[in-house]
């Protein structure tokens, strides 16, 4: 018959702590590479249109706008062609020249500009009833864009969540059968849940500063929600030990109540508590706080 002791009653050596804190790291720069991946693996899946990728309205503006442009730059040439006819043509007069051949030149240089302003008007007016459609046009292109980034932001976010799950529910898994099985095995265990916490920090301080600036209460947030789990997980370590620290001082020989050595006595003298009481089954004397009897080898009701 083999007896299996406590696992907190294994000795640990050095070594074994030490190949434990090795694989929490491996195991925690797989879990962040992994966490990383995911999310250019969204991102690469979900796409995201861009502001190049102008719908008609928008193009039609692009062109009238380009045609505005290009009115304008020949009205400048025709505005400073104009004033040098008109200078010339003054001279012309002041000396008393014959200046007919540029009169003419003048008088052709302001058909130009009045011509280019026309054509100014037009583009202008062309560009300023087509912007209202391609602002439409591009507020819809930007809801698109953001809604298309949201998915992202989510997809990502339930993916990461869904990674940080597995993690913990695996290495809670892997704890409770390796203290189950009172394995030698148990360190590694131990160091794989190490690293899943650490991978679960990051997850929520990396989140949590989306909706927390972290120079203002960021740091408060992180602080406040390590608490709270903190106290969680005490919380079950506590149960833990109230089943397990009756069984474990009566093997010590103490009394499963307040631990004060009770020896063969069948009352502790610490705290006046029986320690000897029947078997609900068979009526046989047995230590209070053990698992089994040791007569029929019930368990305890």
């Amino acid at each position: 018959m083999r007896i299996r002791p406590d696992v907190e009653d294994i000795q640990t050596t050095r070594t074994e702590k030490l190949l434990a804190g090795v694989l929490a790291i491996f195991v925690l720069l797989g879990g962040l590479w992994t966490y990383q991946k995911l999310d250019d693996v969204v991102r690469s899946h979900v796409k995201v249109p861009t502001f190049q990728t102008a719908g008609p309205a928008s193009e039609r503006l692009s062109r009238a706008t380009f045609r505005e442009s290009r009115a304008e730059g020949r009205r400048r040439r025709a505005l400073q062609n104009l004033e040098l006819k008109r200078e010339a043509y003054r001279t012309a007069l002041e000396a008393k020249e014959p200046g007919a051949q540029l009169k003419a030149e003048y008088e052709a240089a302001q058909q130009e500009l009045a011509a280019a302003d026309r054509e100014v008007a037009d583009a202008q007016s062309e560009a300023a009833s087509l912007r209202p459609a391609a602002a439409r046009e591009q507020r819809r292109l930007s809801a698109r864009i953001e809604a298309a980034q949201d998915r992202q932001e989510r997809d990502s976010f339930f993916v990461r969540l869904g990674l940080t799950f597995a993690y913990i529910a695996g290495a809670f898994g892997l704890l409770v059968w390796m203290r189950r099985r009172t394995s030698r095995w148990f360190p590694l265990a131990g160091g794989v849940l190490v690293a899943t916490t650490i991978l679960a920090f990051v997850f929520a301080a990396d989140y949590l500063t989306d909706y927390v600036d972290p120079f203002d209460w960021g740091i408060a947030a992180i602080a406040g929600a390590g608490i709270v789990a903190t106290l969680l997980v005490y919380s079950g370590v506590e149960r833990y030990l109230i089943r397990r620290i009756p069984q474990r001082r009566v093997k010590r020989r103490q009394c499963p109540f307040c631990g004060y050595p009770v020896g063969e006595n069948t009352h502790c003298e610490g705290c006046g508590r029986e320690v000897v009481a029947p078997c609900t089954k068979c009526d046989a004397p047995r230590l209070v706080g053990t698992a089994y009897c040791a007569a029929c080898g019930s368990a305890s009701g």
